[in-house]
């Protein structure tokens, strides 16, 4: 299986899952080619942005871990290529 080209957008509300959040973060290094975060502290908020090179199902697989956490929203784009 070919790798995609995929961005994984990050909204995180609850501070206590941040810890949790790295873990998973670190687990998928090797996917991970830019992540850019950027803290809202006027809402209390942080957004994180991450692009990956990886297979469709490690892109599935983090998205749907991180978007299990409390207090954390995540959606996932692909490419078409």
């Amino acid at each position: 299986m070919e790798t995609r080209i995929a961005i994984i957008g990050i909204i995180v509300e609850n501070q206590d899952s941040v810890e949790k959040l790295n873990q998973l973060l670190h687990e998928y290094a090797d996917c991970i080619i830019g992540r850019m975060g950027i803290p809202c502290k006027a809402r209390g908020i942080n957004v994180i942005s991450l692009v990956l090179d990886a297979k469709q199902d490690a892109i599935s697989a983090l998205s749907g871990k991180i978007g299990q956490l409390d207090g954390i929203t995540t959606k996932t784009a692909y490419s078409k290529m």
